[in-house]
């Protein structure tokens, strides 16, 4: 038996029941039709009820920040293959119940309906329906990390710009200036050790402070 061979199967989601999320917090990353779904599992095992099923575990609210209230459903999903019929495939869904909006507050009449589609779409994860899009990187509403932005670089001339001093004396507070330049820049060390030459001629004739030393390495050497 290939234990992939359903995994495999269900894995690829057509461009058809792709949506890339345009705006809030998920911008970017890929919604995959729910109906899409369903048909898989009846394509796979039958009607609703013949060939697959769920129950409804639970459902309960739970407060969020301010006055948000968000919505949740547990199933337990069973497929049938063959002759028999699966161990229970748990799924845990959410939704907003009440949101906090700049209009005021908004309450949802569907956040169950939608928290069990979302408890659907995780159980269906566990036998691999979909799993193309949850694999690849980036484009997901589970995943929270993004690309690590790239660096940005600066000219020679730029060295000394006002703009990039007065940043420089914003931030040192909490964090060293080389510190600064090196996660922000791609520079090299001689490049931001001449900036740094700048920065401490800018505090004392702008800023008309002395300063004190300051490393130009991040070893403070």
């Amino acid at each position: 038996m290939d234990n992939l061979e359903l995994y495999n199967q269900l894995r690829s989601v057509p461009e058809s029941a792709k949506k890339e999320i345009k705006g809030g917090r998920l911008a970017g990353k890929t919604d995959i039709n729910p109906m899409w779904r369903i048909k898989v599992l009846t394509e796979t095992f039958g009607p609703c009820g013949f060939g697959w099923y769920y129950k409804v575990t639970d459902k309960w609210m739970e407060k969020g920040g301010g006055n948000d209230i968000a919505a949740f459903i547990q199933i337990e999903l069973f497929v049938k293959r063959g002759d028999e019929w699966s161990q229970p495939i748990v799924g845990t869904g959410g939704s907003s119940f009440v949101t906090t909006e700049k209009n005021g507050l908004y309450t949802s009449d569907e956040c169950y309906k939608m928290a069990l589609t979302d408890a659907i779409s995780v159980a269906c994860k566990a036998l691999g329906i979909g799993a193309d899009v949850y694999w690849d990187k980036d484009t997901t509403k589970y995943t929270n990390q993004r690309p690590t932005p790239a660096k940005k670089t600066l000219r020679r001339q730029q060295f000394n710009d006002p703009i990039l001093m007065e940043w420089l004396y914003k931030h040192e507070k909490t964090t060293t200036p080389y510190t600064l330049l090196e996660s922000n820049y791609a520079l090299s060390k001689e490049d931001i050790n001449e900036i740094i030459k700048y920065y401490i001629h800018y505090k004392k004739v702008i800023k008309h402070e002395e300063p004190a030393d300051i490393p130009q390495n991040s070893s403070g050497q």
